[in-house]
């Protein structure tokens, strides 16, 4: 292989390196929508250092029109105004990011690398629109923006951009430029929108991937959102992203968490370190602030409901995304994302659903000696189940822990018995 050829492997295989367990952070979209500030991030980012950063939680990611200065507050904006550079290459609003002013988003990215943490943007496909009317240059090529834009393969809830022909002379380069400033500003992981609705967008997806090898920093690419995704795109998602959304948004209702179940059945024994299916965010904790759906609120969910949401994602292998205001946080909600002995699942393999019958679900997990199990009740009563050991692959162990509370279940002739509340879930550990 060449040089070039040598490089751009050894920063795909630094990628994956860089998820090789799925990746934990906090993401604006659920609490400010398009609209998040500053000062807002930052709040954000010091209490994940100092709350969760401890249990694994590292990354802060700014969602999407971060270039725009008056981004819709209930919904976007009819006409894109982007912030955009010479380049037509977006560029964080000043008015809403000041530190902007001396340089994109360096700035922030070194305050909150500075607290030990990663730094993430959100991006949409395309050129934007207002690079294209204006005909600005493409750095590196001759052509310009409107010569590259594909004014027929556009996003249909976002109007910032249009899609880019991808057989255009100037197309590659373009988002050789927009990749390269991204990896100057310091960017650890980019959310890429707008790809994995059918039909998929694979030129876009392969030839972002290709610009992010060729800038030498190993950014995660984390794709979405995941619309009625097919297993049958494994190999393409697996060669260029580390990343990629089941499911278009999922927000605080219990039956858009029910129907995540059948989603994370199919891909969770195809997840494998640097190349992870992902549930989407957690709509936990304090939401809907600026976002575009609900008003101000605590998450929804009941308690219970929100126990079985982290245990399905943690055994389940989805990266987590807390999407809530994290200074507002409850403790109940804060102690569902510090509990070390359930995110320990993320290491696990081999995870899988076992029983579903009805209401009941059951997935198992091991690592090594270690076998997990978890009991789902998806019902709307409470009930209370005996579950035998023989059942769940472990008729050899002896000692069973429910991980929420701590405490040891009793075996009592090869099973255990639980109480389990409407939609709720128990976490077991099961030991020699």
């Amino acid at each position: 292989m060449s040089e070039v050829e040598i490089a751009v492997t050894e920063v795909r295989a630094a990628r994956r390196a860089r998820a090789d367990r799925p990746p934990m952070g906090w993401n604006s979209w659920d609490c400010f929508g398009g609209s998040v500030t500053e000062a807002e991030v930052l709040a954000n980012a010091a209490f994940l250092a100092e709350h969760l950063l401890p249990v694994g939680w590292d990354t802060v990611v700014v969602d999407i029109q971060w270039y725009e200065p008056a981004p819709g507050v209930d919904d976007y904006e009819r006409v894109s105004q982007p912030t955009l550079d010479a380049w037509g290459r977006p560029q964080p609003a000043p008015n809403r990011f000041p530190s902007a002013a001396s340089g994109g988003f360096r700035a922030l990215a070194d305050r909150v690398h500075a607290l030990g943490l990663r730094f993430g943007v959100h991006l949409m496909r395309g050129v934007p629109r207002r690079a294209v009317d204006l005909e600005l240059p493409i750095l590196g090529s001759t052509a310009h923006c409107g010569e590259i834009a594909d004014p027929t393969n556009v996003c249909p809830w976002n109007p910032d951009n249009v899609g880019v022909d991808l057989t255009a002379p100037g197309a590659q380069a373009y988002y050789d430029s927009v990749m390269a400033q991204l990896a100057e500003w310091g960017v650890d992981l980019i959310k890429l929108d707008d790809v994995l609705y059918p039909p998929i967008q694979t030129a876009e997806i392969e030839a972002i991937s290709r610009a992010i090898d060729a800038t030498g920093r190993p950014m995660v690419l984390s794709l979405s959102p995941g619309k009625r995704l097919s297993t049958e795109h494994l190999d393409t998602l697996r060669s260029t992203a580390q990343l990629w959304r089941i499911s278009d948004d999922l927000w605080d209702d219990w039956s858009a968490v029910r129907e995540q179940f059948q989603r994370l059945a199919r891909w969770a024994p195809l997840q494998r370190p640097g190349a992870w299916a992902d549930a989407d965010m957690l709509p936990l904790g304090r939401i809907g602030i600026r976002a575009h759906v609900g008003s101000d609120r605590l998450s929804r969910l009941t308690l219970a409901e929100q126990r079985t949401l982290m245990t399905l994602w943690c055994i389940g292998r989805s990266p987590l995304f807390f999407g809530g205001h994290l200074p507002d946080t409850p403790a109940h909600t804060l102690a569902l994302l510090t509990n070390p002995d359930v995110l320990a699942l993320l290491g696990s393999d081999g995870s899988r659903e076992i029983i579903r019958d009805g209401d009941l679900v059951v997935w198992a997990a091991e690592l090594g000696e270690t076998r997990w199990r978890a009991v789902f009740w998806l019902g709307d009563a409470d009930t209370e189940l005996r579950v035998h050991l023989a059942d769940l692959g472990c008729a050899d162990r002896s000692s069973v822990t429910e991980l929420w509370s701590g405490r040891p279940l009793p075996v009592v002739d090869g099973a255990v018995d639980t109480a389990l509340p409407a939609h709720g879930a128990v976490l077991l550990r099961l030991d020699r």
